[in-house]
């Protein structure tokens, strides 16, 4: 054996290896990657040998395409590793055996793109398992029965999701796919995937995003343009029903077939939290309840429960706060406007009471019904008191910045191992789930909303929908709807999450073996929604909700500062919240 020979076995042994120790969380990228590699090693190592022009093929449309690469029937051919006249025929075989599909790229289809077709993908995604699996067997020398058992592959619920396939035909949009979002780790996931993307709906696509404050303005300033600026917007789901009575958006049944979302595999609490008087406006594109992070290597460590209500709460932030070592017990949204006030209505909730009157119903209160108003608020009872009274607790043990922490400020610390619990979105998660150099990274806890005496353990859920804007131009209505169902399908959430998104609005998706490799928290937040705690009456989409928010945050504000006693700024945030309640939407 030559020593170049010996160099590429121990290289083809290095990708085995690197694939087994990746295993728990290969994906189809890790098993392509890994086949052009050995492919690539045994073509090369071995003499005499024969070449498999149509695997070649294969591999190199399948890295294309999940790299967002353009691929042409002469780079097919380049790749096959055989002369022009065999590649061609070779070509042609895997086209006539229907695992490859062309795609116009002018309007005289003599030029064209190739894609892997739904059979190759879904074939591929099976071999990825396989492959997996025979890579551990022989070089990690151990299999577990968490990820495979006989027959698992027949248990429903348990089928992994293929990749987002190319369109037909590519969308037909001047100027390109238009997208209006929120700056938050999922969405730019999804720019970090602009290109794959744009080779799937065939499309060049153009993502605006702004701050959540900045982002509720610009759409409303898009809604009084004759035209939208955007073929699709990114609404926070208490928006809704503003922008539903304002007009805003456009009804969901009026611009397509709602059955081809599948509205079934949406977690209930998302997809009932995109409606507006019974008829749904947008389509969930990130399901991501708040939840307590809690060190759970400190809590075992020193003996203490994980936090499941207020008191124990207080009770552990008292126990970690250490602010000479710059150590503190819990940090959470506590920053001027919006952001103290989505904490304070979630706070509410964790006492037991929404922020209006809503008739209760069972697991909670009936949110349905929002259009049937008028509501009146309840910011100023015992239970909001009590909410009142747990956050000015919070402070004593909180990090000395907390009155400016709002989204991210408070996940940053603890992230870095500063702080023993913090509130936040599971989009944040990836601040240290991704990062292993972050204290916090595997050793994090997830709870659903520490409860009050008078409580229940809820998740509140947050989140976008992605919504077709009301004054979208009629001839760019099709193409746009045709957007929106790919970038919320299974395939694309799925894709979503395998680069570091931690949002899921669907149960297949939370379900897709793959995808529960990569965080605890697929899994949790459908327990969560089968066991109802995912609930969006927390944050009533009501048409002036957003006044009510930043009420909140302002009046909350200078009680934490101390410059207006607790009771005196409930009953003036009660008296003012009653005055906005009362004045239609314009």
């Amino acid at each position: 054996m030559t020593h170049a020979t010996a160099q590429n076995i121990r290289s083809g042994q290095d990708a085995g290896a690197r694939l087994a120790a990746s295993a728990g969380d290969a994906d189809l990228a890790t098993v392509v990657s890994f086949l052009g590699e050995l492919c690539e090693e045994i073509d090369t190592s071995l003499e005499p040998t024969t070449v498999n022009p149509h695997l070649n093929m294969l591999v190199h449309l399948m890295r294309a395409h999940l790299e967002g690469r353009v691929v042409s029937a002469s780079s097919m051919v380049s790749a096959s590793g055989v002369p022009y006249a065999t590649a061609m025929r070779k070509l042609g075989d895997i086209q006539a055996a229907g695992l490859v599909e062309q795609r116009p790229r002018t309007k005289t289809g003599k030029s064209f793109s190739l894609h892997p077709s739904p059979a190759l993908l879904a074939q591929f995604s099976q071999l990825a398992g396989r492959v997996a699996r025979i890579a551990r067997s022989n070089f990690a020398q151990q299999e577990t029965s968490q990820d495979y058992f006989f027959g698992g592959s027949y248990q429903p619920g348990r089928a992994t999701i293929p990749p987002p396939q190319v369109h037909p035909a590519p969308l037909k949009l001047a100027g390109g796919l238009r997208i209006l979002v929120h700056g938050d780790p999922t969405f730019m996931v999804m720019d970090n995937l602009k290109r794959q993307f744009e080779q799937i709906v065939g499309t060049s696509i153009a993502q605006r995003a702004f701050s959540i404050d900045r982002l509720r303005l610009e759409a409303l300033r898009n809604a009084e343009r004759k035209k939208s600026r955007y073929d699709l917007i990114a609404v926070d789901l208490p928006w809704i029903g503003e922008f539903a009575a304002r007009g805003v958006i456009a009804p969901l049944a009026e611009v397509m077939d709602v059955e081809r979302l599948d509205p079934g595999d949406f977690h209930t609490a998302g997809w009932q939290a995109a409606h507006w008087d019974g008829v749904p406006y947008g389509v969930p594109s990130q399901t991501t309840p708040e939840l307590m992070f809690y060190r759970k290597d400190w809590f075992a460590q020193d003996g203490l429960a994980p936090p499941e209500t207020t008191v124990q709460v207080i009770e552990a932030a008292h126990h970690f706060h250490d602010p000479r070592a710059g150590r503190y017990g819990v940090a959470w949204n506590a920053a001027r406007g919006t952001a103290l006030g989505h904490t304070f209505m979630m706070t509410c909730a964790a006492f037991g009471q929404p922020i209006v009157d809503l008739p209760p119903v069972a697991g909670g209160f009936d949110a349905d019904r929002l259009a049937d108003g008028p509501w009146r608020p309840r910011l100023d009872t015992p239970r909001a008191q009590d909410a009142a009274a747990y956050l000015m607790e919070l402070m004593a043990y909180s990090p000395p910045d907390i009155l400016s922490m709002s989204w991210y400020e408070r996940v940053r610390p603890y992230a870095a191992g500063r702080v023993a619990m913090a509130y936040g979105y599971t989009l944040l998660a990836p601040y240290f789930e991704l990062d292993a150099t972050c204290p916090a990274y595997g050793n994090t806890g997830y709870l659903p909303h520490p409860h009050g005496p008078r409580g229940a353990p809820i998740a509140p859920v947050g989140g976008y929908a992605l919504c077709v804007p009301a004054n979208l131009a009629e001839e760019r209505v099709a193409e746009a709807v045709e957007a929106l169902v790919t970038f919320t399908s299974p395939e694309a959430q799925k894709l979503y999450a395998q680069n570091g998104s931690r949002t899921a609005p669907r149960y297949s998706v939370g379900a897709d073996p793959e995808v529960r490799r990569l965080s605890p928290i697929f899994e949790l937040v459908d327990q969560m929604s089968w066991r109802d705690e995912l609930q969006f009456w927390p944050r009533p989409p009501l048409p002036r909700i957003s006044e009510i928010v930043t009420l909140c945050g302002t009046e909350l504000h200078d009680m934490l500062r101390g410059l207006t006693a607790p009771g005196e700024a409930l009953a003036r945030l009660q008296a003012r919240a009653e005055e906005i309640l009362e004045t239609p939407v314009h």
